[in-house]
């Protein structure tokens, strides 16, 4: 694997190294640090994901504490307003059954607070839905777990 950014240099020379990178420099770094690339490929958004990889990796990331907050944060500030059920909370071991495409499809709730979905691993039951069904969906609202109002708070 071709090595593009010298690991010796200090976190700002890598990242500030990136816009000079040409897309497959890029694409190969992504790599390193995703399963995936991004449906879209928005040179501007590649180079701010990798830029942070690279400054977790040196640095760590957030704190659960401080990304909580972010996201409380973002939902106060959103112009889409969602009031969500308490919290879900699953099980390991649970398995979430879900008809769909003419067919049914289990996840199994693992003890990491990973879902399984045929031999593979996800992070979330969205990215589970998302997989099955190919569109952006709520994972907990797809396999029937809660219900989103839009508009309320």
């Amino acid at each position: 694997m071709m090595k593009v950014i010298d690991q010796e240099k200090s976190v700002a020379a890598q990242v500030a190294a990136l816009p000079n990178l040409d897309m497959k420099e890029l694409w190969a770094l992504w790599d390193q640090y995703f399963p995936r690339r991004p449906g879209h490929h928005n040179r501007d958004y590649v180079e701010a994901r990798v830029a942070y990889k690279i400054q977790e990796e040196a640095f760590g990331g957030l704190k659960p504490e401080v990304r909580k907050q972010f996201l409380q944060i973002g939902e106060a500030n959103s112009k889409i307003k969602f009031r969500r059920p308490a919290d879900i909370h699953i099980v390991p071991g649970t398995v979430l059954l879900r008809d769909f495409g003419d067919r049914e499809h289990r996840v199994l709730a693992l003890a990491d607070g990973l879902y399984e979905y045929e031999g593979r691993r996800y992070k979330s039951l969205s990215a589970v839905a998302r997989h099955i069904t190919g569109t952006p969906w709520s994972g907990p609202l797809f396999f029937g777990l809660g219900k989103y109002q839009k508009g309320a708070k």
